[in-house]
């Protein structure tokens, strides 16, 4: 902060602007008697004072209010309610209590799932980036809401300067020292229009949208460390299905070389056998593969490597102790999101920002003072009438930039109307993604069922298949068809499965599961 000398009367001039400045110094220099000294030191502190009072009314008076245009939520681009139809049948009972207010503590009751989530939360790299920029935001913050007071500076200067005779007022060179102390409050807005109030009101909205978006990474984190984990064991319980149709097909193999060196079976049916081994071989290869890219994938997710101990052996049905998700109303869901609260703080901080543009069209007040001492003489620097004291206000009108404020505001009016896009498309987006979620939910069990039915119906046929050749009747192609049917239909319900517990992850994190901190 620049502080006006206490020692001296700077001349002002008018800026390209028309600044207007009026200033009241009183610097006396001369030595008088102690009880004048104490008078002006007196008159002196309540002329401060009075300056002091008149500029903490003038700044309780600023910032009462702002240009900004009064903000209204755009209206939802969504349908009040979330489709119906052959698809949504299993969620048109809506019963217990909103994913929203369950943490996920509660939600998810694996145990191993829940060490990993823990580990994910104090670990994950996503998560601490998310929680660092809301340190940032809150000190930027804080920044924008300190330029509604004024900043108040201590100052100590002294200078020593030889005058030639030549510039001497006295003909005689001479050597001029000087030193002050005071302080002082330089260049202080008084907020009359809102300005700083609205670049105060926007910062806050960042802050609270970074807050929103910490939020989300953590949604978003627990179901993905969910949606790896269920991965990871399926992939784990379709290697151990081929592991066991390896065991099988080779057992049958060694049947069948026996039969063919017997010359019971051919040639055909010995390849036939061998083409079945190789291919589970291939699915053990593929899925140890798969398995290890899905360790990998936990342990960045997690944010460091994970113990074997709490990795998934197989697939478990006891993922949640929800035995019916609520999706409530999408205007509830819609309030709950994260994401979509993020996007309204920044639509918020858009708004208020047109009222800092707007105010550039006003005046600007700002005020320069200080107290303090000053003497000629380092040791009498607090004696005698050296006390000295400035109050200098400054209005600045603005009478051509070159259509700068204009523009200012244009900028600041588009950037509203892109928030606003893009608050809407969250709300879409959001709608799609719980309405897919519900969809596939509708339908899981129906697919479910069949594809279990389907398996059990393969299992009979390879069992008849099998009795058929042993005893003559059917070829062993027919026995390897089956075979190969009961596989396929094993490895899908698998899949089936994994859909479904993946679904309940997929609304935890679509239905803004877990409740505040």
């Amino acid at each position: 902060m620049n502080l006006t000398n206490p020692l001296e009367i700077t001349q002002r001039h008018r800026d390209t602007e028309k600044t207007m400045e009026y200033g009241l110094i009183d610097s006396n220099g001369a030595a008088e008697s102690k009880n004048s000294t104490s008078k002006s030191l007196v008159t002196g502190f309540f002329s401060v004072s009075q300056c002091l009072c008149v500029s903490a009314l003038i700044m309780t008076l600023a910032g009462c209010t702002t240009m900004a245009p009064k903000y209204e939520r755009p209206a939802a681009p969504v349908p009040a309610a979330w489709p119906e139809g052959p698809a949504y049948q299993e969620t048109a009972v809506k019963s217990g209590k909103p994913v929203a207010d369950i943490p996920w503590q509660e939600f998810f009751v694996d145990e191993k799932l829940r060490k990993l989530i823990t580990l994910a939360l104090e670990n994950n790299r996503d998560l601490r980036v998310a929680a660092l920029n809301i340190e940032r935001s809150q000190a930027q913050y804080r920044i924008r809401r300190s330029d509604l007071f004024p900043k108040i500076d201590a100052t100590a200067d002294g200078s020593v300067q030889r005058i030639p005779k030549d510039l001497s007022s006295t003909g005689q060179a001479q050597t001029v020292d000087q030193y002050s102390v005071g302080l002082g409050v330089s260049s202080y807005e008084l907020d009359l229009f809102g300005r700083v109030q609205s670049l105060k009101d926007q910062a806050l909205e960042q802050f609270l949208a970074t807050e929103q978006a910490r939020r989300s990474v953590q949604i978003s984190l627990v179901a993905e460390v969910a949606s790896n984990y269920l991965t990871l064991a399926a992939d784990r319980e379709r290697l151990k299905l081929a592991q066991d149709t390896l065991a099988s097909q080779q057992s049958s193999y060694n049947l069948t070389k026996s039969r063919f060196e017997a010359g019971v079976s051919s040639a055909l049916d010995l390849n036939q056998a061998r083409t079945s081994v190789e291919s589970a071989r291939v699915d053990i290869a593929r899925f140890t593969t798969l398995i290890a890219q899905d360790v990998n994938a936990l342990n960045l997710v997690v944010g460091s490597p994970v113990s074997t101990e709490i990795l998934p052996a197989a697939l478990s049905e006891n993922l949640t102790a929800m035995k019916d998700v609520t999706p409530g109303l999408p205007s509830d869901v819609l309030l709950r999101r994260p994401d979509i609260l993020q996007a309204e703080n920044l639509l918020k901080g858009s708004n208020a920002n047109i009222g800092a543009a707007r105010a550039n069209f006003f005046p600007r007040i700002t005020l320069v003072s200080n107290v303090g001492f000053g003497s000629d003489e380092l040791t009498g620097l607090f004696k005698g009438d050296a006390f000295t004291w400035s109050f200098a206000p400054r209005i600045t009108l603005p009478i051509f930039t070159a259509g700068a404020n204009q523009a200012t505001l244009k900028v600041a009016e588009v950037d509203r109307d892109i928030a606003v896009a893009q608050y809407e498309k969250a709300i879409q987006t959001a709608f799609r993604e719980v309405a897919d979620a519900l969809a596939q939910r509708g339908t899981i069990d129906d697919q479910l069922s069949a594809q279990q039915s389907l398996t059990d119906a393969t299992s009979e046929s390879y069992r008849l298949s099998q009795a058929r050749y042993e005893k003559g009747v059917d070829s062993y192609l027919q026995v390897l068809d089956s075979q190969r049917a009961l596989y396929g239909a094993q490895q899908n319900l698998i899949g089936v499965r994994l859909v479904r517990l993946l679904n309940v992850a997929t609304l935890y994190k679509v239905l803004g599961g877990g409740a505040p901190e």
